[in-house]
């Protein structure tokens, strides 16, 4: 039980590291980024409040627990920007290692659960795991309007970029995804924030 605990707590403690991955998303006033924990916290949290407009009926906690996870992996692997196309190239492979370690500190019974919940949560084939991927999604969508397209505009981001990024989004939510198109995303091409062409 000793040595179960204290693998739990190393696991505990690991975790502590990603408030220190920052991203390229502004916290809603505009003036600071937030970090990979934030967005976790956040995207969770809207799991538990928006579970009702999820195409399939959804386990939450499996869902919320995904959401926790799916993002640990940056401790060791970096936040790939959304829109970076040359970091994407190597992020499966960074991220993989990154979870054979930080997963690999846990029990053998919870390193399996997490590790599945992870890679579940990446082939995006469940109804859990739409949901979740929906809310990865939707989280920084809402806080880039939130700040009048702040980090949208910085990055010169176009709305075939955004677009072809929440191809899964409707997968999770139909009705979130209208939402977020309708009130998040077109307000800010309207205003120039995206652009809509090259």
């Amino acid at each position: 039980m000793d040595e179960r605990m204290e693998r739990q707590f190393r696991f505990a403690l690991e975790a502590d590291k990603e408030k220190r991955i920052m991203r390229q998303t502004y916290l809603s006033n505009g003036t600071e980024k937030e970090n990979d924990a934030e967005h976790a916290w956040h995207a969770a949290l809207m799991c538990v409040l928006l579970s009702e407009y999820a195409n399939e009926p959804v386990d939450v906690l499996r869902t919320v627990t995904m959401v926790l996870i799916h993002d640990m992996v940056e401790i060791d692997a970096g936040d790939t920007y959304a829109y970076d196309e040359q970091a994407k190239q190597s992020q499966r492979e960074r991220e993989e290692k990154a979870a054979d370690r930080v997963f690999g500190l846990l029990p053998d019974d919870q390193r399996d659960c997490l590790r599945g919940l992870w890679e579940e949560f990446e082939r995006g084939e469940t109804p859990e795991a739409r949901f979740a991927r929906a809310m990865d999604n939707l989280q920084p969508t809402m806080l880039n309007h939130a700040t009048d397209g702040k980090a949208w505009r910085e990055k010169g981001v176009q709305l075939r970029q955004i677009l072809e990024r929440n191809q899964i989004t409707p997968k999770g939510s139909e009705q979130l995804w209208d939402y977020s198109l309708q009130h998040f995303i077109l307000p800010n091409v309207e205003k120039g924030n995206i652009k809509e062409h090259l």
